[in-house]
């Protein structure tokens, strides 16, 4: 007889131990496959072990969100479809997220090739490839703005919305609309990247131009001498004063993306 005031230990059995077991498994398929792709998670600046790590941590403590697991009969084509079909949901909801990201980056490209900084070009940590500079810092400001508002939080909150819109046990599948809607929203993706960066190219272009008259009025003038440290040291300036104003296209592209990426689920 336990003794007055002393707290209950949990006995756990070989089946309740396999039945966790089996219902971590199942659950971290779609969380590794969001944290495969997904923004800062999925760079090659976290380690995979640490992704790993994560990745069972979090089905762990959001199995029971998932609903009940399937049984483990084996390997037979039921089993090998929902298996694809909880990566496919996770590399999807992540995918979404990358691309909101992907729109600092391409105004950074756009910004680059018009203020004469497209040559500065260094290898990217975040996304493993080669990217211009000015690229890099919209993608380290959008991934700041991403921490402030809780960003990570919100993956959190995203994996639970996702399965109590399709439990593990359930026969959800993609459809065309849900599909063409993703590609609609990589069409976005390049909308946004405009947006942010067309004041600095305006800018630039009225410069451009005016060096352009400056050259044909005073044909002793090297244009280029003159021109080139004149927009740099302008694109400089007017980047600073853009990455004031970040948060309001990042908050609205986030949101849509947010949004699309429980909507394909429905």
């Amino acid at each position: 007889m336990a003794a007055a005031g002393s707290i209950p230990g949990i006995v756990l059995d070989g089946g309740d131990m396999f039945a966790v077991i089996n219902a971590t498994l199942w659950t971290s398929l779609r969380v590794g496959g969001l944290l495969m792709v997904a923004p800062l998670f999925g760079t090659r600046t976290v380690p995979r072990r640490v992704k790993g790590m994560l990745a069972l941590a979090l089905a762990f403590a959001m199995s029971p969100l998932a609903g009940p697991p399937p049984p483990l009969p084996g390997v037979d084509p039921l089993t090998v479809l929902t298996v694809a079909r909880e990566v496919l949901i996770g590399v999807g909801m992540g995918f979404v997220l990358r691309l909101a990201f992907e729109a600092g980056a391409l105004a950074g490209e756009f910004v680059a090739q018009g203020t004469g900084l497209s040559f500065a070009v260094m290898a990217d940590p975040l996304r493993g490839t080669n990217a211009g500079v000015v690229g890099q810092w919209f993608y380290l400001c959008f991934a700041l703005i991403f921490l402030s508002m809780n960003g990570h939080l919100m993956i959190v909150e995203l994996l639970a919305d996702s399965w109590k819109a399709v439990p593990l046990q359930s026969n959800w599948a993609p459809t065309p609309e849900a599909l063409r809607a993703i590609a609609d929203f990589g069409g976005q993706m390049f909308l946004v990247g405009i947006q942010i960066a067309l004041p600095v190219v305006l800018a630039m272009l009225v410069i451009n131009l005016a060096f352009g008259v400056m050259s044909r009025a005073a044909p002793s003038l090297n244009p280029i001498q003159l021109g080139l440290p004149a927009s740099v040291l302008v694109g400089l300036l007017l980047m600073g004063t853009l990455t004031g104003q970040l948060l309001g296209p990042l908050r609205a592209n986030l949101e849509a993306a947010f949004e699309l990426s429980t909507g394909w689920l429905g």
